[in-house]
């Protein structure tokens, strides 16, 4: 890989397979393989996909629901792994994909900062560095040794994306982080993305296309598991927006 791209992939397939009908016990299920009845049917979510995301390249993945943006996010941050193809990441990946992944609930705020933070890959000392600016951003620190079971879901999404966002990963996955939390909270998120645009590899699953004109340098239009533009966002914007047509 050359050192200037921070994500390279290359013919990406995955498929999940559906069941279609349940084989009630040993004997139909003998009986079903037998016959070549395989009880499912493979739906294919990416097919195909290719292409690079250079160092600092702010990038929006967009599409319609089912397109397979939140599975190519998944399959980036090694939660699936692909039939085919390859996926090679030049950096440390931090990953702000689904609320909850990561997190204890009966565990204080405190002790899951410490959690997430060992699970992307943090000691504990690296962990207690960054520990007063996560809590800052997030602005909850009278609340931090409280049990997460007990904050609100707006209160969980801000910890979780202060988290990923102070990690200082070399790349950042978000899955329409900006459609959570109250204005105050969506602000900042503006104000964070304003400050790292050019500075930081970010990938960005979202719908809105507002965002993508505003933020991105580069946008990917996925259709039926596969890229159906590449480039420039605002003409990548244009074409989703179609879509609707």
């Amino acid at each position: 890989m050359e050192n200037d791209i921070a994500i390279s992939v290359k013919n990406l397939h995955k498929s999940f397979h559906l069941p279609t009908e349940r084989a009630w016990g040993l004997k139909q299920a003998i009986f079903n393989r037998l016959k070549g009845i395989k009880g499912y049917k493979e739906q294919k979510v990416l097919n195909g996909i290719s292409f690079d995301i250079h160092k600092n390249e702010f990038v929006g993945i967009v599409g319609r629901n089912g397109s397979g943006k939140s599975t190519l996010l998944k399959t980036l941050a090694k939660i699936y792994f692909p039939e085919k193809g390859s996926v090679e990441i030049n950096g440390n990946l931090i990953p702000f994909i689904e609320l909850g992944v990561g997190f204890n609930p009966d565990l204080t705020g405190r002790e899951n900062i410490y959690l997430n933070g060992a699970l992307l890959g943090f000691s504990n000392k690296e962990m207690r560095a960054m520990y007063d600016e996560i809590v800052d951003f997030a602005e909850l620190r009278p609340f931090m040794d409280q049990k997460l079971k007990n904050f609100s879901s707006g209160m969980q999404v801000r910890l979780a994306f202060s988290i990923a966002i102070r990690a200082r990963g070399d790349i950042l996955l978000l899955d329409e982080v900006l459609a959570v939390g109250d204005a105050a909270f969506q602000q900042k998120c503006n104000n964070y993305f304003n400050e790292i645009k050019g500075k930081q590899t970010v990938i960005l699953v979202t719908h809105s296309m507002e965002n993508v004109r505003k933020y991105c340098s580069r946008a990917i239009l996925l259709e039926d598991g596969k890229i159906k533009l590449d480039g420039d966002p605002k003409k990548v914007a244009d074409a989703y927006e179609k879509l609707w047509d």
